[in-house]
């Protein structure tokens, strides 16, 4: 997954290095520095790697930090490792992963990511597969045609042969975290939020939301009381229990001193969204 899509996000990285005050050759210099601590005192936290390139004078506020990180993560030289102190600390890929595993044909990769793609995603289309990657459109049909044998066509996408289309122990309704995986994993998200856009804020916050039949009918927050279902539209009494009990199961994992789900109303649904996403 690395050498398929690395490459295309770099560049991007590397635009923002130059508008935070990181010249390319600061770039190559802090990457080198970053790698270099790791490799003679990994595992380093944030904070720690900052203080050596601060010492170096490599410029690391604003974010200018996290995307000298990122620029040598994309370069495969490092990756999250442990955590110190509560923090998640960075080690040196090659020290924690052991040595880079030998390189396989091209269509080997589209065909190992479409393939487990499809596993979590399908039924789903080559434009999924590219939004959810970032691989080119071209790419993303060539992976899922090297599939063309293990699956079939459902719902105006493909999905794995071998999975099932309906399942009867998927549950009714679900109460999903923040950032959730569902809202990032198709080009659209209108079959799982319909009218109810405001899931996904103006400045790019996808708060907790509550689904009913695999749709979106609210959001929920969890003060010290308990959970908080906030409603977006009518559900009926099994789908409020369910959501109840759900609640209930999020509080008991999370260990929440707090009391059982209460409801109430937010805002109507708003006009049919206008584009897809």
């Amino acid at each position: 997954m690395h050498r398929l899509t690395a490459h295309r996000v770099l560049p991007g990285v590397q635009t923002r290095l130059r508008t935070l005050g990181v010249t390319m050759g600061d770039e190559e210099r802090g990457v080198v520095i970053v790698v270099d601590a790791l490799e003679d005192d990994g595992p380093l936290t944030r904070l720690q790697l900052r203080d050596r390139l601060d010492h170096a004078g490599i410029t690391t506020g604003g974010q200018a930090l996290v995307h000298v990180l990122t620029a040598a993560s994309l370069r495969g030289l490092v990756v999250r490792g442990p955590l110190v102190d509560g923090q998640h600390a960075f080690v040196s890929t090659e020290r924690w992963l052991g040595p880079e595993p030998v390189a396989t044909d091209r269509d080997d990769d589209l065909h190992r990511l479409a393939r487990r793609y499809l596993v979590g995603h399908g039924p789903a289309t080559p434009a999924d597969l590219a939004y959810w990657t970032g691989i080119t459109l071209g790419d993303a049909r060539r992976a899922v045609d090297t599939l063309a044998d293990e699956v079939r066509e459902v719902d105006g996408g493909v999905m794995l042969a071998a999975s099932p289309t309906t399942s009867s122990a998927q549950p009714r309704v679900r109460l999903l975290g923040a950032f959730d995986p569902l809202l990032h994993g198709w080009s659209s998200r209108t079959p799982f939020l319909g009218v109810h856009r405001s899931v996904v804020t103006t400045n790019g916050i996808f708060r907790a939301s509550c689904l009913v039949g695999g749709r979106a009918v609210g959001t929920w927050t969890l003060p010290a009381t308990g959970p908080v279902i906030e409603l977006l539209e009518e559900v009926d009494d099994e789908g409020r229990d369910a959501l109840v009990a759900d609640a209930a199961d999020v509080t008991r994992f999370l260990g929440h001193g707090g009391g059982p789900a209460t409801f109430r109303t937010g805002s109507r649904p708003g006009p049919p969204p206008s584009a897809p996403g």
